[in-house]
C-alpha cells in the first residue's frame, strides 16, 4: 500500500511530527508499505530519497512568518500534480488550512484521510483567553473554526486522531471521528534497567540537593502551551518543606523567559535537549518522576517514554498525558492549577517510593510502540481501501 502524506508540519528543524514521520517511513517499509511525504519548503522543489524506504517531495511554499522553521502551501498548484503522478492508495493530510480543502477536493481514486496531530483550539484560543471567559464560551466564540472542520471533513473518507484525547475533544464539538490511533514510542531505547544511582546523585547535586532528595524531570518545548511556569511555581512551593529538585530539558521560544525565571531558584536547572540518545535515556531512567504541565497535549509521548523508563508521573487531569496515567504510578492535579500541582508533588513523595516505582516498572512492559501504531494504522487503512475497491460504503464516524 502506498500512503502519501501532504504535511505542513514536516520540517527539517521540526519537532514531534518530523520524528514521527521519519520513524514511520522505515517501519512501513519493513511492513511492506510505502510512505511518501509532500512537505513545504522555502527552497526550490526537490526530492529526498530515504535509505530503507520512503521519499520526501519538497514543494516550494511560503515561509511562516511567526516561525521560520515551517512553511505553508499557498494552494495545491505544486501538490496536485504530484498526487496525480504518485497515485496513492491513501492520501493523508493534517493541516486544517489550505491543504484540508485542496487535498479533499483532489479527484484521484485514493482513500482520503484527515489525520489530526494537534488541536489548534486548545493550543491557542482556549489558552489566550483563559481567565477572561469559560472554555465553553471561548469555544462558542470560535464556532467558525469548528464549522470549517465540518466543511472540509465532508470531503474525506475518514477523520483519524492520534489518540483518545483528541478524539474526545473533537467529538465534544460535534465532529465525526472515525478512528483513534494512539501513537507509540521507539520502545527499545527506553528501559528501567538504565537507572544509574551515581548519575541520579550527580543530577541532584547540580540541583543543590543531597542523594536522599527527590528528582523531578520535565521534558518538552519551551512554549506557552506546555505551561512550564506553572510547573516551576509548583516545584518551588513544594520545595518549601520538601527536598525536591527539577531539571527541565527542552528548547523553544520561551527559553530566555524560563532561564530568567529559574535564575534564582536553588533547586531548578534548565538544560538544552539531549540529542545523544543513550545519555538521554539514562538521565530519564535515573530521575524519580516525570512532571508535566500541558493540558493541551494531544498525545502524551513524553509520558509514554517516562513510563517505559520506569518513572512515575505527575500530570494534569486533562490532555494526552492524563490518558496514560494510572493511580498505581501517577498523581494527577487540576489542570492549570498551581496549588493542586503542588499538592500532587507532596502526595507523590509521601507514597512508598519502592512500591510506586515497582508499579511504574511493571507498567513499562506494556507501553505502546511505534510499530504497534503503524501496524494498526495500516490495517485500518487497508480496510478502507478494500471497501472502496469492493464498492462498499466506507464506515461512518462513530
Amino acid at each position: 500500500m502506498r500512503v502519501v502524506d501532504v504535511n505542513e508540519f514536516y520540517s527539517p528543524t521540526g519537532g514531534g511530527v518530523r520524528t514521527y514521520l521519519d520513524r514511520k517511513m522505515g517501519i512501513m517499509a519493513d511492513l511492506g508499505h510505502e510512505l511518501i511525504v509532500i512537505a513545504p519548503t522555502a527552497q526550490d522543489d526537490w526530492v529526498e530519497e530515504r535509505p530503507g524506504g520512503g521519499r520526501i517531495f519538497w514543494v516550494k511554499a511560503l515561509p511562516l512568518l511567526l516561525d521560520r522553521n515551517y512553511c505553508m502551501f499557498r494552494d495545491g498548484e505544486g501538490v496536485i500534480p504530484l498526487l496525480d503522478q504518485l497515485q496513492p492508495d491513501v492520501v493523508e493530510t493534517s493541516s486544517p488550512w489550505r491543504p484540508a480543502f485542496f487535498v479533499g477536493e483532489w479527484q484521484g481514486d485514493a482513500v482520503k484521510v484527515f489525520f489530526a496531530h494537534n488541536d489548534n483550539m486548545a493550543a491557542y484560543p482556549l489558552r489566550w483567553f483563559e481567565g477572561m471567559a469559560s472554555p465553553e464560551r471561548i469555544e462558542r466564540a470560535f464556532t467558525w473554526y469548528t464549522n470549517r472542520y465540518e466543511r472540509f471533513l465532508r470531503l474525506y473518507d475518514a477523520f483519524v486522531t492520534n489518540g483518545p484525547a483528541l478524539a474526545k475533544r473533537n467529538r465534544a464539538r460535534g465532529l465525526r471521528v472515525d478512528a483513534s490511533m494512539p501513537l507509540g514510542i521507539q520502545r527499545g531505547s527506553f528501559s528501567p534497567s538504565l537507572r544509574d544511582e551515581t548519575l541520579r546523585a550527580a543530577l541532584l547535586a547540580q540541583c543543590g540537593l543531597p542523594p536522599e532528595g527527590h528528582l523531578l524531570i520535565g521534558l518538552g518545548r519551551h512554549h506557552p502551551e506546555k505551561r512550564w511556569p506553572l510547573v516551576i511555581d509548583a516545584v518551588e512551593r513544594a520545595g518549601a518543606d520538601l527536598p525536591v529538585g527539577l531539571i527541565l530539558l527542552g528548547n523553544g521560544p520561551e527559553r530566555n523567559a524560563l532561564a530568567k525565571r529559574v535564575a534564582d531558584s536553588p533547586h531548578i536547572r534548565l538544560f538544552r535537549p539531549m540529542y545523544d540518545r543513550d545519555r538521554f535515556t539514562r538521565v530519564l531512567a535515573s530521575c524519580d518522576a516525570l512532571i508535566h504541565g500541558s493540558d493541551m497535549e494531544p498525545f502524551g509521548l513524553v509520558a509514554a517514554e517516562a513510563l517505559a523508563s520506569g518513572l512515575p508521573m505527575i500530570v494534569p487531569d486533562e490532555g494526552g498525558c492524563f490518558e496514560i496515567a494510572e493511580p498505581a504510578f501517577a498523581e494527577t492535579y487540576r489542570a492549570r492549577d498551581t496549588k493542586s500541582a503542588t499538592e500532587a508533588i507532596h502526595r507523590m513523595f509521601a507514597r512508598d517510593q519502592k512500591v510506586l516505582r515497582a508499579a511504574a516498572v511493571a507498567a513499562a512492559d506494556h507501553v505502546r510502540t511505534d510499530v504497534d501504531h503503524a501496524r494498526d494504522l495500516m490495517a485500518y487503512y487497508q480496510e478502507l481501501v478494500d471497501r472502496r475497491r469492493a464498492g462498499s460504503a466506507l464506515p461512518a464516524g462513530a
